[in-house]
């Protein structure tokens, strides 16, 4: 099904031309018809272009009339622009058809639409880290998933679910703990090993994205007041105990109370030091669990990998678990 992506660039600038240009032919080889914004490899310190050539790409792509508005690549840069951007000019793009996707610093748009107007927006690819990886499969690129090198198999395939309109969940396996692992916290977590922890979680607003991006936007008014939501969070390079300290932050700004479920994606590119003597991801974990009420799940493939889920941010879903198995439902979250 032949659609119209718009590629504009509102964080960091393009580096890595050459992931830029297989990006573009891998969309066009899918059928799409692909715009490049004016500004998409323009260049200002590290920024793709000064503040006003940025929030102008951003209204351009609201502007385009495209069905997907996509970004060239995360970096930083969005946090700084958003008093800017006219959200009620994005609200009407999506309102008419716009699929706005991104993940990484795009968290913060994605967060500030949904605060300033309630419009939905789809944490997802990049055209770069999505659609412009390398051919080779070899380990050493970092993106050679399932044995083979270019964009992952799941990831286009939830892609393409978005774009012809019948994506309407997601269903992952959790990390399996062991028994020493498991925290003796909540009629949620399991008592035992082996012990099911079967329950549901209706009707709760999905939202969050990067971590420190979101940690970022607290107190101001692009951080959404979502109540019963189900927040997804995921990162980048950071240790854990630099995790656990964000979370912190959430958990003591009553952010966390207020949700029905945490679902944790993936957090990748940090490296553990003696000094943490056993201190890990799974520490953090645990940690959470003892601190809120609510269900904390694990491993929803979404973040810094190549194999991800699209995830529709400010949209009403269903959580389903059954023992590890789990499953966000949204049904027809892009029925316009």
């Amino acid at each position: 099904m032949k659609k119209h992506i718009y590629i504009f660039s509102p964080s960091g600038a393009v580096r890595d031309k050459a992931a830029f240009r297989r990006g573009l032919k891998r969309l066009q080889g899918l059928g799409h018809e692909v715009e490049v914004d004016e500004a998409a490899l323009s260049s200002f310190q590290r920024f793709a272009g000064d503040d006003a050539t940025r929030v102008a790409a951003i209204h351009r792509a609201a502007a385009s009339g495209a069905d997907v508005a996509m970004i060239s690549r995360g970096g930083y840069g969005l946090t700084r622009i958003l008093p800017s951007i006219k959200y009620k000019s994005v609200a009407k793009a999506i309102e008419r058809g716009t699929q706005f996707v991104g993940l990484s610093d795009f968290t913060a748009f994605q967060l500030a639409v949904l605060a300033q107007s309630g419009a939905v927006t789809w944490a997802g690819p990049s055209l770069c880290e999505g659609f412009g990886v390398s051919d080779r499969s070899d380990k050493a690129d970092g993106h050679g998933a399932g044995g083979r090198g270019g964009p992952d198999d799941i990831m286009e395939a939830c892609f393409d679910d978005m774009i012809r309109g019948q994506g309407e969940g997601a269903g992952w396996r959790q990390h399996k703990e062991r028994e020493a692992d498991i925290v003796l916290a909540g009629p949620f977590h399991a008592r035992r090993l082996g012990e099911a922890a079967n329950f549901k979680v209706d009707d709760g607003v999905l939202w969050g994205g990067n971590l420190a991006v979101l940690c970022s936007l607290l107190g101001t008014p692009f951080f959404p007041a979502v109540k019963d939501g189900i927040l997804f969070l995921e990162d980048v390079a950071e240790h854990p105990y630099r995790i656990e300290r964000m979370l912190s932050q959430l958990l003591h700004s009553g952010v966390l109370a207020g949700q029905k479920a945490i679902v944790l994606g993936q957090f990748t590119g940090y490296t553990l030091v003696p000094h943490d003597k056993g201190f890990k991801l799974q520490s953090v974990i645990n940690w959470l669990r003892s601190q809120v009420k609510v269900p904390v799940l694990t491993n929803l493939p979404f973040g810094h990998v190549p194999t991800k889920v699209l995830l529709p941010v400010g949209q009403t879903c269903d959580l389903v678990v059954q023992g590890r198995d789990a499953l966000l439902l949204w049904g027809h979250a892009h029925a316009h």
